[in-house]
């Protein structure tokens, strides 16, 4: 698969009159904030189910919504109160293969499909552990490596272990909220992700910053105040960058791949579907978008170090490298003080980690997205949500949510 629209260069500026957050892309009828109907307002592709049905058993638990819970604020309320109060669409609790407690708002089902966003990178990852096993591929080694299109990229000097923890020493910032921010002037536009006014009417032949591959190759420059492997930096272009490496060695579309080691195999409900980019490349980033339920069986399979229905879908020594933390890898995140007030301990290959002892860590994404599991109480939770606010970081509802999620799994 050979990098699409190597001639470049025009951006599309948004001004803060006509600057809108990826929530406004998804306004539903409701007039909320919902991100269950992106296939309405994005480009996806499909990635089919397969296999038997699930046989999850649905055990109810009927006192858990009414278990008293204290959120961000401190204020004390009932676990259906307090999800309903910070922007929940679906919240479901798995334990011992059995559905303790599910449950839907704003109008969305157990049928509806939600978007990810970044819980994709885990996922992505995730992929990456499957292609390992047919591919030799050094973690040490620069992606420049398997991707000529990254030589003499800002990723050039990076290991492909050092995209997988964000510590990349990339010159490009994550931001949401600056309209005249690079994210969204040249990224965000380009993932089909945001509504940037006139983005969408760009062409190929004469926009610089068309699709995904082009902002990686041309756009990306070092941070050379920085060494690669040094500082948890997040940043969405490193699951991009994992999402191009599987498409070029595998030699099929991300989705492609992911859907026949994975989602095909994992026996779900729902087919699910990812969003792809302005140049119809899948968002390795943040685009997947599945039911509740099935993001939970997700979850399981991960809990269960890569087997589902009898079968090993991810090499169980790539689930383990997850919760395989040293020192350098503590250094590493810490010297971040962003996120000196979250209940983070780690970042590796793409996982949020809480408590390496308990076997606890998540995948995140921005409005509210967790799949939560917690090895030492065999628990899995799937949240969807739908906060206004992008950034988990200093988010009173992102942290009430995980603070439920937390007292509920034990």
């Amino acid at each position: 698969m050979k990098h699409q629209h190597p001639n470049v260069m025009c951006s599309f500026p948004a001004t803060r009159e006509s600057q809108v957050t990826f929530a406004n892309y998804a306004r539903t009828p409701f007039n909320t904030w919902s991100f269950w109907n992106m296939d309405s307002v994005a480009h996806t592709a499909m990635l089919p189910r397969g296999g038997e049905l699930p046989k999850l058993v649905s055990s109810i638990d009927a006192n858990l919504g009414q278990r008293k819970i204290k959120d961000a604020n401190g204020h004390e309320l009932t676990l259906d109160r307090l999800l309903e109060e910070h922007d929940a669409d679906g919240f479901l609790v798995l334990r011992d293969n059995q559905i303790l407690y599910e449950n839907y708002f704003n109008g969305f089902s157990e049928h509806s499909r939600h978007i990810w966003f970044s819980m994709t990178k885990s996922l992505v990852s995730v992929a990456l552990g499957v292609l390992m096993e047919s591919f030799d591929i050094d973690l040490k080694a620069s992606p420049g490596r398997y991707i000529e299109e990254l030589r003499g990229s800002g990723f050039d000097r990076a290991s492909i272990q050092d995209v997988l923890n964000h510590a990349s020493a990339i010159a490009f910032k994550e931001n949401y909220v600056d309209p005249d921010s690079e994210f969204l002037r040249y990224y965000a536009p380009a993932l089909g992700l945001a509504f940037v006014p006139g983005a969408q009417d760009a062409q190929p032949e004469t926009a610089d910053i068309y699709g995904i591959y082009d902002f990686l190759e041309k756009f990306i420059q070092v941070d050379s105040a920085q060494q690669p492997g040094e500082l948890f930096e997040y940043n969405s272009a490193n699951a991009d960058v994992i999402g191009w490496l599987i498409a070029r060695l595998s030699g099929m579309p991300l989705q492609e791949f992911i859907g026949k080691h994975i989602w095909s195999r994992l026996g779900t409900y729902h087919d699910a579907a990812i969003v792809v980019d302005r140049a119809y490349m899948p968002v390795a980033t943040g685009g997947m978008t599945s039911t509740l339920r099935d993001a939970a069986l997700f979850g399981q399979l991960i809990l269960n170090r890569g087997q589902a229905n009898g079968e090993q879908l991810v090499p169980e020594k790539w689930i383990d490298e997850i919760l395989n933390l040293n020192a350098d890898d503590q250094q590493r995140y810490a010297k971040n003080t962003l996120y000196g007030n979250e209940p983070w301990q780690y970042y590796k290959n793409m996982w949020w980690i809480l408590d390496p002892a308990k076997q606890e860590y998540a995948a995140v994404g921005i409005h509210g997205q967790v799949i939560y599991i917690n090895g030492s109480t065999n628990t899995v939770v799937a949240q969807f949500s739908s906060q206004p606010s992008a950034s988990q970081v200093g988010s009173v509802e992102f942290r009430s949510k995980l603070m439920a999620i937390r007292a509920i799994a034990g």
